[in-house]
């Protein structure tokens, strides 16, 4: 069973979400070869302030 994490800032929309586990499910199966329910997808989600990219908090981009 695949289980595949992804790790982003908060901000995106439900709808965004349901499109990105649509397409994580379904082209991973195709990739693995394996059924769609067998695919696990896990959204973790960090605040703005507990992100850093370059030195700089996201708060302050």
């Amino acid at each position: 069973m695949p289980v595949i994490q992804v790790t982003m800032s908060q901000g995106r929309t439900v709808e965004q979400k349901r499109e990105l586990v649509k397409v994580l499910t379904r082209e991973s199966a195709r990739i693995l070869v394996t059924k769609e329910d067998a695919v696990r997808i896990l959204i973790y989600e960090v605040s703005k302030e507990n992100w850093g990219n370059a030195g700089v908090l996201g708060l302050d981009t």
